[in-house]
């Protein structure tokens, strides 16, 4: 029986279909944001591709305890990522800044940048990869306390 070729293309193309059906790797970012104050509410946010608040549109809000908040982002596909936090003093849902644009509220990012200045996003990248990573982020005030 003479061969038509039309085999071989069914099945790279049934190849390429359960390629594509399988699920993206996915891991968990455990992330632990140190210097609250006990009761306030600290906003979390999980970055991709920039520091913005549009690149930063996965976070969760939770109540300090002890000065310390515990959130873990689940089922993340792996890639490059920055976790931006601030403390919600006024309990208003956003950083408060001068008219200046400097932050009134403790910030904090992950790889410890940007307490003297923003970081970049590069500058508080890290590679999220499975089955996940476990960071800490300290809040600090860029101007004292008023």
């Amino acid at each position: 029986m003479p061969h038509s070729g039309r085999a071989p293309r069914r099945l790279a193309l049934a190849a390429a279909a359960v390629v594509v059906a399988l699920p993206a790797a996915a891991a968990t970012i455990e992330v632990v944001v140190d210097g609250a104050d006990p009761g306030t509410s600290v906003s979390v946010a999980l970055c991709q591709g920039g520091l913005s608040e549009e690149a930063c549109s996965l976070g969760q809000e939770l109540t300090a305890r002890g000065g310390t908040v515990n959130v873990v982002f689940r089922d993340v596909p792996a890639g490059r990522y920055a976790v931006a936090a601030f403390e919600d003093v006024n309990g208003n849902r956003k950083l408060d800044r001068t008219g200046l644009g400097l932050p009134i509220e403790p910030y904090g990012f992950s790889g410890g940048v940007g307490l003297k200045a923003r970081p970049t996003f590069a500058q508080a990248a890290f590679d999220l990869r499975e089955p996940g990573t476990a960071l800490r982020v300290g809040l600090a005030r860029a101007l004292p306390r008023r």
